[in-house]
């Protein structure tokens, strides 16, 4: 056998090997009849806790939709909380089937920390906390103050680029784990920088919310989403899918008051595909024609999962924004269910 024709089989003959590990997600999953899904330590609306350890939150939603879409019962997750520092690893070393965790998607994350990015869930941007005593109302006014950064975070590459474009200095104080808004609180700095959404869900925890403000400028692109393993194009297309059936359905007029109506049939095929009364997109993710609807009824849809964890009538209290569905002048936009 010629040396190039040998070579091309091994190849050939690794890279099917390694699909078939890393295609195992689904069926590991089913077979553990749990979901194992990574979240944040405690971030108000988006990840938290009670004292009965019942998670809730915007991120933990979609953990459940996933259960309910593959195992058939929201309620079969385990939550591992991560930091900014095992999240990915923890995914890597398949200690987590899925990373539902407040982390961009950027260059780096995805082609240099081993995972895939299923889709946006939330678009966020880097922005600044402040006293509102310090008598700052802008971002151009933060000269040579210490502003608290998290470790391990491309918040810190953002802080150091922005201020450098505007001839700024500032001096660093850095941050880790759950605890990291107590040297904010004990003045150790001055600024504490992250995605908005984060430090909205900072602010809503602290005992006098009212007297800190986030400065107006948004200094970055921040799209976050769910992560999972890079070579599961399979669990990558169930997790994507998901996601974006709550974000069709909302586009759709699905909710969860009517979806046990819906689910019998409508005029619109587009929503009979999506809710299995038509046809069998199930079958191409080696699940069932309920899938979607199961994943729609355990929290319901985007509009309703966001009103009710992170929107204006929350303490978080976040406008839709950028997270508006497209007709809505925003860029949640889910690919059609055909």
């Amino acid at each position: 056998m010629k040396a190039s024709v040998l070579f091309g089989t091994l190849v050939a003959a690794t890279g099917l090997g390694a699909g078939l590990s890393a295609a195992a997600t689904l069926d590991e999953v089913k077979a553990r009849d749990t979901l194992n899904c990574g979240v944040s330590t405690g971030l108000a609306g988006f990840a938290v806790r009670d004292t009965n350890e019942n998670w809730s939150g915007f991120d933990v939603a979609l953990c459940r939709a996933v259960a309910a879409a593959v195992l058939g019962d929201p309620s079969k997750v385990r939550y591992v909380p991560t930091t900014e520092q095992t999240r990915f690893p923890l995914l890597e070393k398949a200690e987590i089937d899925l990373l539902a965790r407040n982390s961009a998607w950027t260059f780096a994350h995805d082609a240099g920390a081993g995972v895939d990015f299923a889709g946006v869930s939330y678009y966020d941007g880097q922005g600044f906390l402040v006293r509102k005593d310090l008598g700052v109302s802008s971002a151009k006014e933060l000269e040579g103050m210490r502003i608290c950064v998290q470790s391990g975070a491309s918040t810190g590459v953002i802080l150091a680029d922005y201020f450098k474009i505007n001839n700024m200095t500032y001096s660093r104080v850095a941050v880790d784990g759950a605890d990291s808004e107590k040297p904010y609180l004990a003045n150790a700095c001055d600024v504490f920088t992250a995605g908005v959404s984060s430090l909205a869900a900072m602010r809503a925890s602290f005992a006098d919310p009212e007297n800190h403000i986030i400065l107006p400028e948004v200094i970055s692109k921040e799209p976050l989403g769910p992560a999972v393993r890079q070579g599961d194009d399979e669990w990558g297309d169930i997790v994507r899918w998901t996601l974006n059936a709550l974000i069709a359905a909302e586009e759709y007029g699905i909710t969860s008051a009517n979806l046990e109506e819906m689910s019998k049939g409508t005029q619109n095929p587009e929503i009979n595909r999506l809710l299995g009364a038509e046809g069998d997109l199930g079958a191409m993710l080696r699940l069932d024609r309920g899938w979607a609807k199961r994943a729609i009824a355990a929290g319901g849809n985007y509009g309703e999962i966001f009103a009710a964890t992170i929107g204006e009538t929350t303490p978080i209290g976040l406008a839709r924004g950028l997270n508006a569905q497209w007709t809505q002048g925003g860029l949640l936009y889910a690919p059609p269910f055909r």
